[in-house]
Formats: structure tokens, C-alpha cells, sequence
């Protein structure tokens, strides 16, 4: 409400403010060096007239936007406060230890680890063949 107030009475201010000003011109002489106010000029008297009343609303219109620039700025205690954020700890990360698999060389468990891991096992020889281009023993676990 109080902001409703401020934003009015400066409206107000404005407007008179330039209805005042607006009102001073409308007695001035036109180019031929009469009044307008005498009657002589009838139909430049009754544009002076529109023109003072499209300046009045100029002027309110000015004023509302003027006033209710000034009556929104926040007050003091409407200042905006940092909150500093809530941070939940990261659960602890579980390590799981399987053992490794261990396979005898030469038998039946090992042929089957060996040949499921590396697809050039050769079965008689018991290696394959590796990246190197090598061939390497195969050791389970």
C-alpha cells in the first residue's frame, strides 16, 4: 500500500508540474502577435486546449513511470542475503577383493580360462599369441 502512495503523489508532483508549464504556453502569442485567449483565434485556442491536455497526460504518465521506479527500489531490510548451501557427504566408496582365479597349468580349469580370455590359445603349446606379436605362456591367476 505504501508503495501504492508514493507511486500517486509523485504521479501527481509530475503532471502539475507540467500542466503548469504546458498551461503557460497555451497564452503565448501566435505568429501574428495576437492572443490566443482573446477569441480572435477560436479554432487556435481550441488546439491549444488538446495540446495542453495531451501534455497533462504526457506528464502523468511520465510521473507513474518515474514514481513507481522510485517507490520499487528494495529497502533496507528487504536486501537480499547470501545462504551458503548445504553440502551432504559423499558415502563412502566399498572395495570389494575377489581373489583371483588360480589354475593349475595343464588342466582342465585352466584350458577353459585360457581359452575364454585369449582367442589365439593354442591348446598344445599352452600360450598365445599377444599384442607384441610374441607368444606368451598363459598363467591363471
Amino acid at each position: 500500500m505504501n508503495k501504492v502512495i508514493k507511486t500517486l503523489v509523485l504521479s501527481v508532483a509530475v503532471a502539475a508540474t507540467t500542466l503548469t508549464a504546458t498551461a503557460g504556453l497555451a497564452e503565448a502569442r501566435d505568429r501574428d502577435g495576437y492572443w490566443r485567449g482573446d477569441g480572435y483565434r477560436h479554432h487556435r485556442r481550441h488546439r491549444g486546449d488538446r495540446d495542453a491536455l495531451i501534455g497533462g497526460a504526457l506528464g502523468l504518465a511520465t510521473g507513474m513511470i518515474i514514481g513507481g521506479a522510485i517507490a520499487s527500489q528494495p529497502r533496507y531490510d528487504e536486501r537480499r542475503v547470501y545462504v551458503e548451501p548445504e553440502y551432504y557427504p559423499e558415502p563412502e566408496r566399498r572395495v570389494i577383493y575377489r581373489p583371483a582365479p588360480s589354475y593349475e597349468p595343464w588342466t582342465q580349469s585352466w584350458y577353459e580360462y585360457c581359452s575364454r580370455r585369449y582367442r589365439s590359445f593354442n591348446p598344445d603349446t599352452g600360450t598365445f599369441v599377444g599384442y607384441d606379436g610374441r607368444e606368451h605362456f598363459c598363467v591363471a591367476g
